[in-house]
């Protein structure tokens, strides 16, 4: 069982930047994809960003390309979630999830992750 706990949400400004964690408590850490989600009030959990077991790949969706960063440290078993130039449209419950494998593609199907976290809030004031 993979418990994963984020940490680094909070209240900004837009255009602002801020750095969401994901730390696991796996071992095997390096062994697990990792994908960022995100859902606003009102709706539904959206894919963010994913990245592969050793870091090769990297997918992000279409509204945060660009901005956001996702990265891992297999080391410290912890992913990361650098997000720039930050809009009113961001704001939303950031999730980390974990699954074991990998596809070729964007891996951004929430219900192929195996393991979620508790979410930490990001608010994005105008």
């Amino acid at each position: 069982q993979v418990q994963l706990v984020e940490s680094g949400g909070g209240l900004v400004q837009a255009g602002d930047s801020l750095r969401v964690s994901c730390t696991a408590s796996e071992r095997t850490f390096s062994s697990y994809a990792m994908g960022w989600f995100r859902q606003a009030p009102g709706k539904e959990r959206e894919f963010v960003a994913t990245i592969s077991q050793s870091a090769i790949y990297t997918y992000y969706a279409d509204s945060v390309k660009g901005r956001f960063t996702i990265s891992r440290d297999n080391a410290k078993n912890t992913v990361y979630l650098q997000m720039n130039s930050l809009k009113p449209e961001d704001t939303a419950v950031y999730y980390c999830a974990a699954k074991m494998g990998w596809v070729s593609g964007k891996n951004n199907n929430p219900w192929t992750y195996n393991y979620w976290g508790q979410g930490t809030q990001v608010t994005v004031s105008s």
